[in-house]
């Protein structure tokens, strides 16, 4: 909220799709990596430009689509962004292999302080970072096809026409989404290859060509023993793919291995000799911006190999029963290796168990290499088991500190740059700036964004109580103009994220345009925050309340729909009482999205939201939003509203009795009134006109047998309910008529910031108004968006807190 002025006539973000960076969010708040790091190919950089800079990415148009295709999981999106070592798992091993489920895969990965992908496709749709249950799914189908790069396309074409099939990928099809999510390594069993007779029958896996063209490191022991190990790595030579051994200690030249044994016979065309190694390889590949992948040979270890002759024997036979049964193409592989495990007695599946087991943990080791490279070359941090938030590359002990002490407040909002155009008038001494042409005006500038107006009010109107602000910026000159401002200002800035790449659209620090004209009244604006809605981090999001503990979570509109429902979860997890302030007509929808979308939005007495502070215009956007995604379908619903006993007959009265007929005929108690299930407390501002306070009461609140209340009391429980007591409606006028109003930016910000304040001093709404309307006035009388004389409140807060 801006001011008394509306911002729902103006266009909620622009956006420039022209200059659209690769990161942008994925379905489910999930995005691409800081750096652009999507299915690009190399192009010659400008000397301006870094490698990372100078890829092509996608266009906006397939980024957009891409985002309503692929899946990637929360975890797995927060690791990414955040530098945290990822590593991708094939489903096939699941689905088509005969090892079962149980593996212990991705306990592996996290033992090693990474983050599991699974990938797969899941009902149509490609998803990396299945879960569990997913997996159990797809397993337990029996359908779920076999994905390599060309069934991509089929599979995902049948789910978009709601045909959705399960698919394991495998080694190939894991790599090309893996990718596209920005996965840098992938850990597996064993590679395919050119098989016997393969220059003849041109039998070659996808997974070599694969390896010639997307840039993801494999770790594999090699390929399948029974496969032309020569011709596979001369195959891999003719892609481009860089193939390397792990010395493991032993000197000089060493074998490619040969899957169930550590040697083939055939020398490996490179030799590395531990994870900072390869780690330092797939970032050099990566830097130079070359695109072919990276095939890392892990030799089984020795307790699972199987003797050399004992195998060959085995491969000789299962290879030649299946050239005679003509077990060809596809039908190939799975004979051999059923046939060698009957021909070993089984212990190739153990030798199986165990290599697979080893290249997840060498894989997770590079993956973690990788992470510490990446800090120390870029100033990226890497993530660490405390919530870290500037991406810097040194941080003091004080700011550990800071991040787990509590506070009495967390605001989750924008903070943004704020430009102020006041029109400075004509010739002729006209009011309005005129269209399409230049107008005289005086410009300022500061640091706003409703969440950094509302958490620095409560900071500054009242000495005793902790506030924290959990924001964003991007890394440019305006984020560090912002931080350095919080800063200067008190405000804690260890909860404020630093992303990198902050000069392409969807990371840049937000920034607030606002024109104003003669009389200082919003004439229009412009708001680009797309940094909030381009960027979730959900995870971090739940960490963040739950190591400040606040007793009031301030959330505002400016987050995507996803992160909102995110930080409400948190806060009732966490036993906060949560404040919604809408910023907008069209960010105020977003609280009542889509329900099928996102989790559920819960009804009195368990509301998830406890205050809104609209102002009448997104009001009605609430409410319209709240109609039309069905909210007022909901049962429960339904079973709170007949407990007001606010039936047809006698209601407008009673409206007008408490209000005016100005505002029951703009619907404003109307719409209050069925909003109260799912946000019991509503504070509409109604600018000159005052504000309208609509609250539920419990059976309990002593307000209903108070006779001072007893004109405020608009209705009681008539159904039995056992928890509503009734609604008290109050209708308190302005503060102040103010004459000469110098900005109207923060002045919503600030009178929900004070009121936040007193509450978490343990005042109660009614007793606060008067002093955030107080404050409020303040700031219209400020050219900063919120006054920093608010400190001259402290003690009339303390009365009106006292006073309840």
């Amino acid at each position: 909220m801006r001011g008394t002025q509306p911002l729902g006539s103006l266009s909620a973000l622009s956006r420039h799709p022209n200059k659209l960076a690769c990161r942008l969010s994925l379905s489910h708040g999930s995005q691409l990596p800081f750096r652009p790091h999507g299915p690009s190919y190399p192009r010659s950089p400008s000397p301006s430009q870094t490698p990372w800079q100078s890829r092509r990415c996608l266009s906006s148009h397939n980024l957009g689509n891409l985002k309503k295709i692929l899946r990637i999981s929360d975890e797995v999106s927060h690791a990414i962004a955040s530098n945290k070592p990822v590593v991708a798992l094939e489903s096939t091993i699941y689905t088509h292999g005969a090892l079962g489920e149980d593996l212990g895969l991705e306990a592996i990965v996290r033992e090693h302080g990474g983050v599991p992908a699974v990938i797969g496709i899941l009902d149509g749709v490609p998803t990396v970072g299945l879960t569990r249950e997913e997996v159990s799914r797809m397993v337990d189908s029996g359908t779920a096809g076999k994905v390599s790069r060309r069934d991509i396309a089929y599979f995902t074409g049948k789910g978009i026409l709601g045909r959705g099939m399960h698919g394991g990928t495998t080694i190939s099809g894991t790599m090309v989404l893996a990718r596209l999510a920005g996965i840098r390594v992938f850990g597996t069993g064993g590679l395919g290859g050119v098989h016997r007779g393969g220059h003849d029958s041109m039998d070659v896996s996808a997974d070599l060509t694969e390896l010639g063209r997307t840039r993801v490191a494999v770790v594999s022991s090699g390929c399948k023993g029974f496969l032309d190990i020569p011709r596979t790595l001369e195959f891999l030579e003719t892609q481009g793919a860089a193939v390397a051994t792990f010395a493991d200690g032993r000197p000089g030249k060493v074998d490619f291995p040969a899957f169930w044994a550590r040697e083939s016979g055939t020398p490996s065309p490179m030799v590395v000799q531990d994870e900072k190694e390869a780690a330092a390889i797939i970032y050099a590949q990566e830097t130079l911006g070359i695109e072919s992948g990276l095939l890392f040979a892990n030799p089984i270890p020795e307790e699972f190999a199987i003797p050399s002759a004992e195998m060959a024997a085995a491969i000789e036979t299962a290879v030649r029963e299946a050239a005679e049964g003509g077990y060809t193409g596809s039908k190939n592989t799975p004979f051999v290796l059923s046939r060698i495990r009957e021909l070993t007695g089984g212990k190739s599946v153990g030798a199986n168990i165990g290599l697979v087991r080893s290249n997840v943990a060498r894989a997770s080791r590079i993956a973690s290499e990788l992470s510490k490279l990446i800090g120390e070359k870029e100033n990226v941090a890497p993530f660490t088991t405390r919530t870290t938030t500037v991406l810097e590359s040194k941080e003091k002990p004080s700011d550990i500190k800071k991040q787990h002490a509590k506070a009495d407040i967390l605001v989750a909002g924008a903070v943004a740059l704020d430009l102020n155009c006041d029109y400075a008038g004509g010739a002729s001494g006209e009011e309005a700036p005129k269209m399409q042409t230049s107008n005289p005006s005086r410009i300022s500038q500061s640091i706003g964004g409703v969440g950094h107006n509302v958490a620095l009010a409560a900071h500054l109107v009242s000495k005793d109580t902790t506030v924290r602000l959990c924001s964003m910026v991007g890394d440019d000159v305006a984020g560090s103009t912002v931080l350095s401002a919080l800063e200067a200002s008190g405000l804690d800035t260890s909860y404020v994220r630093k992303l990198s790449g902050g000069y392409h659209s969807s990371s840049r620090t937000a920034q607030y345009v606002a024109v104003n004209d003669g009389n200082k009244n919003l004439v229009m604006a412009m708001a680009d925050m797309g940094i909030f809605t381009h960027h979730s981090f959900p995870e971090y999001w739940k960490s963040a309340v739950a190591g400040v503990k606040p007793g009031w979570l301030v959330v505002d509109g400016n987050w995507s729909e996803k992160d909102i429902r995110a930080w409400v979860q948190a806060g009732k997890e966490n036993k906060c009482s949560v404040a919604f302030e809408p910023v907008s007509t069209a960010k105020a929808t977003r609280l009542f999205c889509p329900q099928r979308e996102h989790s559920p939005l819960r009804v009195y007495p368990d509301a998830g939201v406890d205050m809104a502070t609209p102002n009448n215009f997104e009001l009605q956007s609430m409410f319209v939003a709240a109609r039309e995604n069905g909210y007022f379908d909901d049962p429960a619903w339904f079973g709170v509203v007949d407990a007001l006993g606010m039936g047809m007959s006698g209601a407008r009265q009673k409206f007008m009795y408490m209000t005016n007929a100005e505002i029951t005929d703009a619907g404003i108690p109307q719409q209050s009134i069925q909003l109260l299930p799912y946000i019991p407390t509503i504070i509409t501002k109604l600018g000159s006109k005052g504000v309208l306070l609509t609250g539920l009461l419990r059976k309990d609140d002593p307000r209903l047998r108070d006779p001072e209340c007893e004109q405020y009391i608009l209705s009681r429980n008539s159904s039995g309910h056992p928890s509503v007591g009734g609604v008290y409606m109050r209708l308190f006028p302005a503060a102040e008529k103010v004459q000469e109003v110098v900005s109207v930016n923060g002045v919503g910000d600030t009178f929900l910031g004070v009121m936040i304040a007193g509450l978490a001093m343990g005042g109660r709404v009614e007793g606060l108004v008067d002093v955030a309307q107080r404050g409020a006035v303040m700031s219209l009388k400020s050219r900063e968006a919120v006054s920093p004389d608010l400190g001259y409140l402290d003690g009339r807060l303390r009365e009106a807190v006292e006073r309840k």
